[in-house]
């Protein structure tokens, strides 16, 4: 039996309408913004995953171990109708079927025995934020979005009013031929509703996802730009974004021991500044060292972290961080204060440097360029990266990755709108932008070699320094990129990369490649200004 005090916490977390305001009678036991241990203790109970070494909990969620981006839809309805740039990314489905498949889901949800609602913020900036509720069936999944998002304080709590909810049945397969998706899996949004209904995965990332492309359809209408990167702040109050797809080293150059983190993954910048969407980070944990990324490690050894599709070694369970037996995406989720130099208020200033991240497996651009205003939106919209060979089945050679934003998939509007709002943002702040290429040097994915962490690190240092403002630069004559002579701690042979390749020519052959490739994405742009568009690779 619980004792009086915790029963009397417990009904201060509830909310005193229950949950009338989501349509919902559950029969069941509905436990209210359970707290870490307590969501923790209820997972062990339910069998949801078991707990590593040093207490973290692990949880499994095949067969879905990423996102299902092709079965994603968003409502067609009169509000947003006109907004939205539909298409691949963005799949309509009707309110009728939106409506039975949320009859369904509620039904559904009201006859298991347990709920688990957290009511949480999306979005560190009052003025922006989103008040979300989160009604899920595992404690797990509770757990996971308690780390994500921002915790509301006790008296916050007694006042909470959600304006978005999220409904949640990772067990329920939908039927497409009743609600109209692809398959039993569904990730539903309705704007106009203000409502998420996620189901037939148990892949936890889509819970976090799903508030991001909210974001970013709502942001953008208030003037502010939703983004896809990572934020910190020095020591002097300078604050940098940096953007980069997967594999790029966005978590890694963030979590910079020299700087504080507001965030690793989705932030805002409006005219105050920019803040945090989120209250915790989530992860990449493959062939995690506590030498490489000693911060991200220490999370991975703390109770509350959640682990995704990790395996543990059988006589100790202790973490295997390179078996990749499960899927390669495997995950951590840790709330943002299990960093120790992270920003508490999850905002910072107007950034003073802004970083676009790619891992150029082509071997052809320069490990660092200064980029003029319309080189920034060029880039922005074209979003490069490159897979390597072998990564994927049939990936014989490097494989140029084009993703708008560097988050193509989870925006709403068009990509040029963001584009604008960036240019704007950088001129109105005289933000200094930077291409940074972690990838290869000296020729392509094997043959070349993959430019030296404690190099990369040394660039970005010289560039937030504001060291590299004034040094003497080069302009690359395929890409048109302005490139430092100098940048003291880095060889200057690998800052050329031409001068890199053995064979001049077959650097050639793949730097006009890689341009075309360039030039080919922007076209799907359409009309864009056109100093943006001959801001790009030259042919």
């Amino acid at each position: 039996m619980p004792d009086a005090a915790a029963t009397t916490i417990a009904v201060i977390r509830s909310s005193q309408s229950g949950l009338t305001g989501q349509d919902l009678t559950p029969t069941g036991t509905i436990h209210w913004n359970l707290v870490a241990p307590e969501l923790i203790e209820a997972a062990i109970r339910r069998g949801e995953g078991r707990l590593a070494d040093r207490g973290p909990f692990v949880a499994i969620t095949s067969p879905h171990t990423g996102r299902s981006p092709n079965d994603k839809f968003l409502v067609k309805e009169p509000g947003s109708e006109a907004d939205v740039d539909w298409g691949k990314v963005n799949q309509p489905i009707s309110v009728e079927h939106f409506n039975v498949l949320l009859a369904d889901v509620k039904q559904y949800l009201n006859g298991l025995p347990e709920l688990f609602v957290q009511d949480l913020f999306c979005g560190a900036d009052p003025a922006h934020r989103l008040s979300v509720r989160y009604i899920l069936p595992n404690a797990w999944h509770a757990a996971f979005v308690r780390n994500m998002f921002i915790r509301p304080d006790q008296h916050e709590l007694a006042s909470f009013a959600p304006n978005f909810t999220v409904y949640h049945a990772p067990e329920y397969q939908a039927d497409p031929a009743r609600h109209g998706t692809r398959t039993g899996t569904f990730i539903v949004l309705n704007l106009a509703a203000r409502t998420i209904i996620i189901g037939g995965t148990r892949y936890a990332g889509e819970l976090k996802k799903a508030m991001f492309t909210v974001m970013n359809y709502m942001l953008p209408k208030a003037g502010v730009l939703s983004m896809h990167c990572s934020a910190n702040i020095g020591a002097a109050g300078d604050t940098a974004l940096f953007f980069g797809l997967s594999g790029t080293g966005k978590t890694t150059l963030s979590a910079d021991p020299e700087r504080d983190l507001i965030g690793d993954d989705e932030h805002g910048w409006s005219a105050t500044g920019t803040f945090n969407f989120e209250g915790g980070c989530y992860a990449k944990v493959i062939n995690l060292s506590p030498e490489g990324e000693p911060d991200i490690y220490q999370t991975t050894q703390m109770f509350g972290t959640i682990l995704e599709n990790v395996v543990l070694e059988p006589n100790h369970r202790r973490v295997e961080f390179e078996n990749q037996s499960i899927t390669e995406n495997t995950r951590a989720s840790y709330p943002l204060p299990y960093i120790r130099n992270h920003v508490p208020s999850g905002r910072g200033g107007q950034p003073k440097n802004v970083v676009f991240l790619t891992a150029d497996a082509f071997g052809v651009l320069p490990p660092v360029a200064k980029l003029t205003r319309e080189q920034a939106m060029y880039y922005f919209l074209s979003g490069y990266t490159a897979k390597v060979a072998g990564t994927e089945r049939g990936v014989t050679e490097p494989q140029a990755t084009f993703s708008a934003c560097f988050g193509a998939v989870f925006l709403v509007w068009h990509p040029t709108k963001y584009a604008e709002m960036l240019g704007k943002l950088l001129t109105e702040h005289n933000a200094h932008v930077w291409l940074l290429n972690t990838g290869w040097s000296g020729g392509p994915y094997g043959l070349g070699k993959r430019m030296k962490l404690s190099y990369t690190r040394a660039m970005v240092h010289a560039a937030l320094s504001g060291r590299l403002h004034e040094v003497k630069t080069e302009q690359d004559p395929v890409f048109g990129l302005h490139v430092p002579v100098e940048i003291q701690g880095v060889p200057t042979e690998i800052l050329t990369p031409r001068k890199t390749w053995a064979d001049t020519a077959a650097y050639d052959a793949q730097a006009a490649k890689l341009a075309a490739m360039f030039r080919k994405n922007f076209e799907k742009f359409g009309s864009v200004d056109s100093a943006i568009a001959l801001a790009g690779p030259k042919g």
